[in-house]
C-alpha cells in the first residue's frame, strides 16, 4: 500500500515539474526579442482578395418557352423536383420536373371549350342546311308559278284586251318574285358559308389551343440539352433555386450547365486599392478547398462603377480574373484566394513593416547596438522597401529591444535626405520646407539617445499646448 502511494506521489511530482518547465520555456520565448536580416532582391507589391469561381461561359437549361407560357396564361411555375446541385449529366438525361396542376386545369377547361365548339359547328351546319333547303323549295315553287303565269298569258290572246293585260301583269310579278328569290337564295348561301366559317374557325382555335397545351405539358419534364454539370440558378436574392422554387415566364431558366474548361474568379476590390488594379496584371490563385493547389491568372475586366457591399458602408468594384489552367477539380462557387501582383520592383532592400519605428516625421530601426534613421518606400501587406539607411543582410530588431532608450541615433546625411524627400523637378515650397525640417531634426538628434529624443518630443508637445493656450487668451 505504501509503495503504491509512493508511486502515485512520484507521478504527481513529475507532472508538476514538467508543467513548471513548460511555463518557464514559454515565458522565455515570450521575452525573447527576434532579429531579422535586411533582405535584398525582387520586391513584390500585392493586393489579396477573396473571390468565387464561375464559368467563363455556360449553357442555360430552359423550361417551357416564354411565348407558350404567355399564351397559356401561366406566369409562375414551381419546380416540383430537380436533381442535386453539381450532378454530372449527359445529353437527354432527366434534370427537373415542373408542377403541372395549373396546366392540367387549363387543359380540362380547354377540352370543354373544344366540345362546345364542335357542338356549335354541327348545330350551325344543320341550321344552315335546313334554311337553304327551304329556300330551294321556295325557288322551285316560284318557278312553277312563273310557268303558270306564262301559260295564262299564252291562253289570253283570245280574251279581251283587259284580260290579256292582267295576265301580262301577273306574269311580270311572278318573274320579279322569282328573280328576287334567286338573289335572296344567293345571299342566304353566302351568309351560311360565313356562319360555317366562323364556327369552324372558333373550333379550330379551340383545338389549336388544346394542342398547344398538350404540347406544353411535354415541356414540363426538363432534360439536359448537352453533357455537363448541373448548377442551380441563383435568384435575385442570391439563393439557389431548388425544389419548390418559383420561376417566371419571362425568365424560364431552370438550371445552368457551366463550361468547366474555362473558369474565372469573380472578386471585389475596395475603393482604396482599386487604383492599383489594371487589366492584364498577373494573379496567383489558391483554392480554399484544395490548399495544395496553385494556379495563375490575369485580370480581364474591371468594373467602372462601384457598388455598395451588403450590410456595410464600404464601396467595392467588381474585378474578373481569368484562370489560366484547366483542372477537373475546379467547380463553380468554390472560394478562391486571389493575390494580385500590382508591381514588381527589382534589386530592392526590404524589411518587415513591424521593424520600423516612427517619431514625428522621422523613421528609424533598432540594430544590435544603435538606432538608425531610414527612408522607406512602397510597401505590401507584410514588408516595406528601404531606400536609405540600411545594408543588405544587416540584422535589425523586429520589436523594441531591452534597453532601447539608451541606444544612440545614427542620422542620415542631409544629401541623402534631400535626394529622397525632394523628387526631381519638384520645386514646391512645401517640399523644400519638409526637407529642411528633416535635415534639421537629423542634426538635432545626432548623438542623442532614444530616451533623450522621446523627452524632447514630449517637451515640444507641452510647449505647443502652452502656446495654443496663450493664443486663445489673446483672442
Amino acid at each position: 500500500m505504501k509503495k503504491r502511494n509512493i508511486y502515485i506521489l512520484s507521478i504527481i511530482v513529475v507532472i508538476v515539474l514538467i508543467f513548471i518547465f513548460t511555463l518557464v520555456d514559454f515565458s522565455e520565448s515570450e521575452n525573447k526579442v527576434v532579429m531579422v536580416p535586411v533582405k535584398y532582391g525582387v520586391f513584390q507589391i500585392e493586393v489579396t482578395t477573396t473571390g468565387e469561381l464561375e464559368a467563363k461561359s455556360s449553357d442555360k437549361i430552359y423550361g417551357p418557352s416564354s411565348g407558350s407560357l404567355r399564351n397559356a396564361r401561366i406566369y409562375q411555375l414551381r419546380i416540383e423536383d430537380i436533381i442535386p446541385d453539381g450532378t454530372v449529366v449527359d445529353s437527354g438525361d432527366y434534370v427537373a420536373r415542373l408542377d403541372r396542376s395549373d396546366l392540367t386545369n387549363k387543359i380540362k377547361d380547354q377540352e370543354i371549350d373544344v366540345e362546345q365548339g364542335r357542338s356549335q359547328f354541327i348545330k350551325t351546319q344543320l341550321d344552315t342546311t335546313m334554311e337553304l333547303r327551304n329556300a330551294r323549295n321556295d325557288l322551285i315553287n316560284l318557278n312553277f308559278a312563273l310557268e303558270e303565269r306564262q301559260i295564262t298569258v299564252d291562253q289570253s290572246k283570245y280574251e279581251p284586251p283587259a284580260t290579256q293585260r292582267q295576265a301580262v301583269i301577273d306574269l311580270d310579278k311572278s318573274r320579279r318574285a322569282y328573280e328576287q328569290a334567286v338573289k335572296n337564295y344567293d345571299l342566304r348561301m353566302e351568309k351560311a358559308k360565313a356562319e360555317m366559317t366562323d364556327v369552324a374557325a372558333d373550333l379550330r382555335s379551340d383545338e389549336n389551343k388544346l394542342a398547344q397545351l398538350m404540347e406544353l405539358k411535354n415541356h414540363f419534364m426538363i432534360i439536359a440539352p448537352k453533357s455537363g454539370m448541373v448548377n442551380y440558378k441563383r435568384g435575385w436574392d442570391g439563393k439557389k433555386q431548388g425544389v419548390n422554387s418559383q420561376i417566371s415566364y419571362w425568365d424560364p431558366v431552370i438550371a445552368i450547365l457551366p463550361n468547366l474548361k474555362e473558369m474565372n474568379s469573380k472578386t471585389y476590390i475596395n475603393e482604396i486599392d482599386i487604383s492599383k488594379i489594371r487589366e492584364g496584371q498577373k494573379v496567383e490563385i489558391g483554392i480554399d478547398a484544395f490548399p495544395e493547389k496553385h494556379y495563375t491568372g490575369n485580370i480581364i475586366e474591371i468594373a467602372n462603377m462601384g457598388e455598395q457591399m451588403q450590410n456595410s458602408n464600404a464601396k467595392v468594384f467588381e474585378v474578373m480574373i481569368k484562370v489560366n489552367e484547366y483542372d477537373s477539380i475546379l467547380r463553380p462557387s468554390m472560394t478562391t484566394k486571389n493575390t494580385i501582383i500590382t508591381d514588381i520592383i527589382d534589386s530592392m532592400l526590404y524589411i518587415p513593416i513591424e521593424c520600423i519605428q516612427n517619431n514625428d516625421s522621422m523613421s528609424y530601426v533598432f540594430t544590435s547596438r544603435n538606432m538608425k534613421q531610414i527612408i522607406s518606400g512602397k510597401s505590401n501587406e507584410n514588408e516595406i522597401i528601404i531606400k536609405a539607411g540600411l545594408e543588405k543582410n544587416e540584422m535589425i530588431y523586429l520589436i523594441h529591444p531591452e534597453g532601447a532608450e539608451d541606444y544612440k541615433l545614427i542620422p542620415l546625411d542631409s544629401a541623402i535626405i534631400k535626394k529622397y524627400t525632394i523628387p526631381p523637378r519638384d520645386t514646391s515650397d512645401k517640399k523644400e520646407e519638409k526637407s529642411k525640417k528633416m535635415e534639421k531634426m537629423s542634426e538635432q538628434f545626432k548623438n542623442m539617445s532614444s530616451k533623450d529624443i522621446q523627452k524632447m518630443m514630449k517637451n515640444k508637445g507641452r510647449q505647443g499646448k502652452k502656446g495654443g493656450g496663450g493664443k486663445r487668451q489673446k483672442k
